[in-house]
């Protein structure tokens, strides 16, 4: 975590926050934590107010509000406290600091270390994309065309099943795939308005009502062999628009072809609506360019290159009435239509880990190639990938992301 100019060890170790702190700032930190113990606010449902009751007002104000609102674009006091006790959900300073000085032994072994504060994992040595790439080429190595850069621009069913989907291919032609089983993880909303016939109306709206926040990402190469020693850091100073920067390297060494140079990824979140979204490539380098000199780390003449790129709807938006929503159309879809299938962060409009993104697509697979009855639903950071009826048992699962407070 940067905060101030100074790096912060994530999972937090407490002689390392201390000392970037100081003994006054330290003081405040601790008294702020003992009058949320003894004066905690009541039902919390912000998230603002569940992370102070658990932290400390002043902590809540270091390391929580600057970052949490640079990614959802929503002022902490208006997110729900739901997502907090998710995402945090055993965590507190006591336990930050429990966690940070006793050996794992003492904590309960392994398995005791609260999730949040995980600290090591495995990474592909050519990157995250390096496994999609060898899965289409054991799809092409078997007969199994992979088609990229295409638009789809109809699902067409009949008979209470998709029979067909159209795409369009750069050079403006257009394909019908025919299919007895479809996987979709592309935005609910989109795929919604490519249904022909159109879906019953309370659908429609339903699906179109769903928000998205999107991102955007500038990555430079710095000629430097070393800037920081973390895979990622987040930056909580207000003063910046960027939430998190990686260093491309520390993930593997593979992933930069020259030993004396870093690739940095600048994370930007924003909306399709704003201003930043529609910027020039030129002016999003500039501005990367005067924040990493700005938080110090490294000089403006020692970026040398750098491109960017644009993610919409990277992010499900958790409005308060997204639920309800997600509900019309996932009841639709599995009575009206139930050989198309959902997976995936957009496909399901679910916040999920990557890996349980994936695990999404998996169980579907296994549902159609073996006749097993897992539901794609119910995972999530906690879940038993055990088979469940796929219809309608459980209530909609999945990791919690903010929401707005209900009025």
């Amino acid at each position: 975590i940067m905060y101030r100019g100074k790096f912060f060890d994530y999972p937090i170790r407490a002689s390392n926050a201390f000392l970037n702190l100081g003994p006054v700032e330290t003081a405040r930190c601790l008294t702020s934590y003992a009058q949320a113990r003894l004066h905690p606010v009541v039902d919390p449902q912000s998230f603002e107010d569940w992370v102070s009751n658990q932290f400390g007002r002043r902590l809540f104000e270091i390391f929580f509000k600057t970052y949490t609102e640079k990614v959802w674009g929503i002022p902490t006091s208006e997110l729900s406290a739901d997502w907090a006790g998710q995402r945090i959900r055993g965590l507190n300073l006591v336990e930050v600091i429990r966690n940070a000085v006793l050996p794992a032994s003492l904590r309960g072994g392994e398995h005791a270390i609260v999730k949040t504060l995980v600290d090591s994992f495995r990474y592909p040595r050519l990157g995250a994309g390096q496994m999609w790439e060898s899965v289409a080429a054991r799809l092409k190595a078997s007969g199994h065309p992979v088609r990229l850069g295409e638009e789809v621009v109809a699902v067409r069913h009949a008979g209470g099943r998709v029979l067909s989907v159209s795409v369009r291919d750069g050079l403006g032609g257009t394909l019908d795939v025919m299919g007895t089983e479809f996987i979709s993880t592309m935005p609910i909303r989109e795929l919604i308005a490519k249904l022909q016939p159109a879906a019953p109306s309370i659908v429609r709206a339903a699906a179109d009502a769903l928000g998205y926040r999107d991102f955007i990402t500038v990555n430079v190469v710095v000629d430097r062999a070393e800037v920081f020693p973390d895979q990622w850091i987040y930056v909580h100073d207000p003063g910046v628009k960027v939430g998190r920067i990686a260093n491309f390297k520390n993930f593997s060494s593979a992933m930069v072809d020259d030993s004396g140079l870093t690739g940095l990824g600048m994370e930007y979140f924003c909306f399709e609506q704003d201003g930043m979204w529609s910027w020039s490539d030129a002016d999003l380098l500039d501005m990367g360019r005067r924040e990493l000199v700005a938080l110090g780390i490294c000089r403006a003449d020692e970026v040398k290159a750098g491109m960017v790129y644009r993610q919409p709807k990277a992010y499900p938006v958790y409005d308060g009435a997204y639920l309800g929503h997600v509900a019309v159309v996932r009841e639709w879809l599995q009575r009206a239509l139930p050989n198309l299938w959902l997976v995936g962060r957009n496909g399901m409009h679910h916040y999920n880990n990557q890996d349980h993104s994936m695990m999404t697509g998996i169980l579907v697979a296994r549902n159609i190639a073996i006749g097993a009855h897992y539901d794609p639903w119910l995972v999530n950071t906690d879940a038993e990938y055990q088979e469940e009826e796929r219809v309608g048992e459980s209530g909609a699962a999945g990791r919690q992301v903010p929401e707005r407070i209900a009025s």
